[in-house]
């Protein structure tokens, strides 16, 4: 695999674990999610590096070679999946005080 190829297989594998981090983190009637919130918060974790890795790749690309449309998109793509995964991971993540 090229270096270049990289936001693309990571832009699809974010689409699919920002799906699974969506859907398994609608929260039942007793209060507790579809996945596990471990699990949510690894897979927010790990598609957050992976996108942004990609993300800093592609605009490395990009600033190497020119721009070229679909390549731009991608790499957009990934900037704003990291983003997401982020804002996704703090929100999942439990609101607890610190007072008794």
């Amino acid at each position: 695999m090229k270096k270049f190829q990289f936001p693309y297989i990571a832009s699809g594998l974010g689409l699919f674990l920002m799906l699974a981090v969506v859907v398994g983190s609608k929260t039942g009637s007793n209060g507790a999610t579809t996945l596990p919130l471990l699990t949510l918060l690894i897979m927010s974790e790990f598609g957050f590096f992976l996108t942004g890795i990609a993300a800093f790749m592609g605009i490395s690309h990009i600033q190497a070679t020119g721009m070229k449309p679909v390549y731009v998109f991608i790499t957009g793509l990934c900037v704003v999946l990291s983003v997401a995964f982020l804002w996704l991971g703090i929100e999942l993540w439990p609101h607890t005080t610190l007072a008794g």
